[in-house]
């Protein structure tokens, strides 16, 4: 990578960074007038009070202006097909999530959509061809249907996930920047590095961190579905170019990512052991369950940033030592299992109903003389006796 490219990584950083904080008091007062806001109405919304959900516009616009701006449309005469397929198919995506943060659309239109935005950067270049064996240096060469609707389902599985964990206050922003960030890492290592794939993370990195002030606890604005899946698409569009192009391949998109996917695939077991739809909202997510713990809002974020900031440190770890990779790869991903079920198995235990308690608080309404059924029988008996 040349010097100017490296420049061009930077820039593309602080730019996208800039213009997303400048942009989101705007989006909030967008929100505002055309009614895009968020209002508490069950027990999965952490918040209290009606806040804008259309601050993913931000992160939009400080991304596109900022890939505009330094990442390469021609190279070598030859217009960059990758690049052109992923802003195609992300700004698909954001418009999408946009008009559902509006109006809620059905599940199965937004994921036939989805499909459809993540299958242009895919026939545009953007996929799977080979992944590396976890546990020998060999590459495995796919199959060429396999390869397209591999690349497609990794894209519309990590554009969900990351939707999904965009459950508190500065999660999904903080968790994709890390992402981002390790993203960024390993492809300046690499020795062929893909000079548009580092402004798109670098770009993406820089719109979150910019978006982040409004949306930590207290938020004064979330991104919507506009911002959570326009933030999944991307980052796995850059992992099919960057991590997943190398001999390390296999496992590194996965620690990168492990937080929102592991989260997406306990959710889609959890849902269907009890008889759910997959796309049925619940409280069971890994968020929930640490402010079930009786950690506070922030606390619970903190945890699981420094969790996916473990997960992105592995990864480059791994890639840089290529020790015992698949021993490292399998290590994280029990004890993530481990700290799942830990947590489950207290949040159970704090939802059981104490006998004992229900009693002690059902007592004093007795003993103060509050009425009961039979009271309330007897006087509408007697006033029946007096007409």
């Amino acid at each position: 990578m040349t010097n100017q490219n490296g420049l061009f990584v930077i820039f593309a950083f602080v730019v996208a960074l800039i213009v997303a904080y400048a942009t989101t008091p705007l989006s909030i007062k967008l929100a505002f007038k055309i009614g895009a806001l968020d209002i508490p109405k069950d027990k999965r919304r952490m918040h209290k009070k009606p806040t804008p959900r259309i601050g993913g516009v931000a992160i939009v616009y400080g991304f596109i202006i900022s890939v505009c701006c330094f990442a390469s449309f021609m190279i070598n005469g030859a217009l960059n097909k990758p690049l052109l397929g992923i802003l195609i198919g992300a700004l698909i995506i954001a418009v999408l999530g946009f008009l559902d943060d509006l109006k809620p659309k059905k599940a199965i239109v937004k994921f036939f959509i989805q499909i459809a935005a993540a299958t242009i950067p895919v026939l545009m270049g953007v996929r799977i061809v080979a992944v590396s064996n976890p546990f020998t240096d060999m590459m495995v060469q796919m199959p060429l249907w396999f390869s397209y609707s591999f690349s497609i389902l990794w894209i519309v599985g990590v554009t969900n996930a990351v939707n999904l964990i965009d459950g508190l206050d500065g999660l999904a922003a903080g968790v994709s920047s890390i992402a981002a960030l390790a993203l960024v890492s390993i492809l300046l290592m690499q020795h062929d590095a893909n000079p548009t794939m580092l402004i798109l993370a670098a770009a993406l990195a820089g719109s979150c961190f910019g978006f982040l002030p409004f949306n930590f606890n207290p938020a004064k604005t979330f991104m919507g579905d506009t911002g959570a899946t326009f933030l999944g698409f991307v980052l796995a569009c850059i992992s099919i170019q960057g991590p997943f192009k190398s001999y390390v391949a296999f496992a590194l998109p996965f620690l990168i990512l492990g937080l929102p996917i592991f989260d997406t695939l306990f959710a889609i077991i959890r849902r269907l052991m009890k008889g759910q739809g997959i796309m049925t909202p619940d409280r069971g997510h890994l968020h929930h369950r640490l402010i079930d713990m009786g950690l506070s809002h922030r606390s619970a974020v903190i945890v699981l940033y420094a969790l996916s900031a473990i997960l992105g440190i592995s990864a480059i770890v791994m890639f840089v030592s290529n020790f015992l990779r698949a021993l490292v790869l399998l290590l994280f991903i029990v004890l993530f299992v481990v700290f799942i079920i830990f947590t489950r198995g207290n949040a159970e235990k704090e939802e059981e109903p104490a006998p004992m308690e229900e009693a002690a608080e059902s007592a004093p309404a007795l003993q103060e003389g509050a009425p009961t059924e039979a009271d309330s029988e007897n006087a509408e008996h007697s006033e029946e006796s007096s007409r």
